[in-house]
């Protein structure tokens, strides 16, 4: 079913998966019209899907459709949003591959029928012949649904047997919304898949920028050996966004910034910063490290938090007048090991800010500059050297540094050196955050999903913030959060502001 053999980068080669049948559960919500249809071609288009094949889309039966309606819906998702339009002769194959099965935990029958059908078309195709003949069809189930459901939905996997010993789960986030219920979840689903099976995905962690972070870090013997207490004074991992929630305010009204961020995003991504060197990039032990990373975070303490709420969020239709949820959240976390003891890790997110940026910056000790008699340091900022990695797509890293300003006086002046994945490698060869995990969990590559201990953890030193949190202070949108946030960093200065 695939057009082309898969491309092959310059110093590797790509693994094309079993052969598979993937149920997108919530087909016809907004992720999958976004991010997951569109995701699904553009990896057929490249050849990096199985060479045997099928995707069924999956909802309750009241928003069911037929097979040609689903061919359809992705294709109208594919020309709004996917980066590689549909065009033939490549659409006519993908969208052969694609049907409908609805489901609901009353009812699996025509999901399970689609499913049955779609792995005898796959052994049909092949007719004992072929790479993939003989193979077993592994199934891949997305969970593309809001997290209320999550637990029904793998239950009635178990219940119908469509959950086998070769099946996968992708499960979106939130995974729980404190530390109690993400230890429900995780028995829920451990009762129907073993954990080898699941993954719980993180989008940020499939960004090609973000996994720069390990190779910038121990590929270069450059950067490593500075990459501790004695050298760093504080990090910074800041997700600002100029987007509002009036689109989903029931949701956000829910669930807040911290949960919908921070858990989920940035904690993920703190763990790529702060770990210890893996013995390799295979699951286990990069999991491992991350895994020690967060049983060395201090619980987090309240005073250490600001939680913001920008003008105008409680005349929201579907967010209560009094509502106490903060649409921004600021939080200073603390990492007790021998690398990381005594440096502040500042964290933010938040919604109706001035910028969309996705921010780690590190700030390194300020040299004595006593000797340069006349000079101009940014002393109010304390800030002489930074490296700042930009994890939004494309990505850069930057080294700001002080140099000598053109002129008879010794006078300093802040400079950068800046690498830009843009100007540097072919964007054709790169995956959306998306893409990239979905195809590594077809390969069963749990490196890039976070491990249940993981998740309980990141819960578990949360819980002081959950149980007393802050009031909200008010911000203008456009802002950068309530002048507190000034006040959390001090002495320091945020790199966004």
């Amino acid at each position: 079913m695939s057009p082309a053999a898969p491309r092959k980068p310059r110093n590797g080669q790509y693994h094309r998966p079993a052969n598979h049948v993937v149920v997108l559960f919530g087909a016809t919500g907004d992720l999958a019209k976004r991010k997951l249809l569109p995701g699904l071609y553009h990896l057929f288009v490249a050849g990096l899907l199985p060479e045997g094949f099928r995707i069924i889309g999956s909802a309750p039966s009241q928003f069911a459709l037929s097979d040609d309606d689903f061919r359809a819906h992705a294709h109208d998702a594919v020309s709004q949003f996917g980066n590689t339009k549909p065009t033939a002769p490549e659409w006519d194959k993908f969208a052969a591959a694609l049907s409908f099965g609805a489901a609901s935990p009353e009812d699996s029958a025509p999901l399970v029928a689609a499913v049955e059908a779609a792995e005898k078309a796959i052994g049909n195709e092949f007719h004992g012949h072929g790479h993939g003949a003989g193979k077993p069809v592994e199934r891949l189930f997305h969970l593309a649904i809001p997290p209320a459901a999550f637990t029904s939905v793998v239950g009635m996997l178990g219940a119908s047997g469509l959950a086998t010993k070769q099946s996968q789960i992708i499960i979106e986030k939130p995974f729980g919304v404190d530390l109690e219920s993400a230890r429900a979840l995780n028995d829920a689903v451990h009762a129907v898949f073993d954990e080898s099976a699941v993954f719980r995905i993180d989008h940020f962690l499939g960004k090609e920028s973000v996994d720069n972070v390990l190779a910038f870090r121990f590929a270069n013997g450059l950067f490593e050996p500075i990459w501790n207490r004695q050298h760093i004074r504080y990090v910074q991992i800041d997700v600002p966004e100029t987007l509002t929630v009036e689109q989903r305010a029931k949701f956000y009204d829910a669930t807040g910034a911290y949960r919908d961020m921070v858990v989920t995003h940035l904690f993920q991504v703190l763990g790529f910063v702060a770990m210890e060197p893996p013995t390799s990039l295979a699951a286990k032990p990069l999991r491992d490290e991350k895994s020690k990373v967060y049983d060395a975070l201090r619980p987090i303490d309240v005073r250490h938090v600001v939680r913001g709420q920008y003008e105008g969020y409680r005349s929201i239709d579907g967010v209560p007048k009094d509502s106490d949820t903060e649409t921004m959240i600021a939080v200073r976390a603390e990492i007790e090991n021998w690398r990381w003891h005594g440096v502040p890790f500042f964290l933010r997110s938040g919604k109706a800010l001035a910028s969309s940026r996705q921010i780690i910056t590190l700030g390194f000790h300020a040299p004595p500059v006593r000797m340069f008699r006349t000079h101009r340091v940014d002393a109010p900022t304390g800030r002489v050297n930074e490296i700042v990695i930009d994890f939004a797509d494309p990505g850069s890293i930057s080294i700001e540094f002080m140099t000598k300003m053109p002129g008879p006086e010794m006078s300093l002046g802040a400079s950068k050196m800046t690498f830009r994945y843009e100007d540097s490698f072919a964007a054709s060869n790169a995956l959306e955050g998306y893409e990239r995990l979905i195809l590594l969990a077809m390969l069963g590559d749990q490196s890039l999903f976070t491990r249940a201990d993981g998740i309980e953890r990141v819960w578990e030193i949360s819980q002081p913030l959950l149980d007393s949190p802050p009031p909200v202070e008010p911000y203008a949108r456009g802002s950068w959060g309530p002048a507190s946030v000034e006040k959390l960093i001090a002495p320091y200065k945020w790199y966004l502001r």
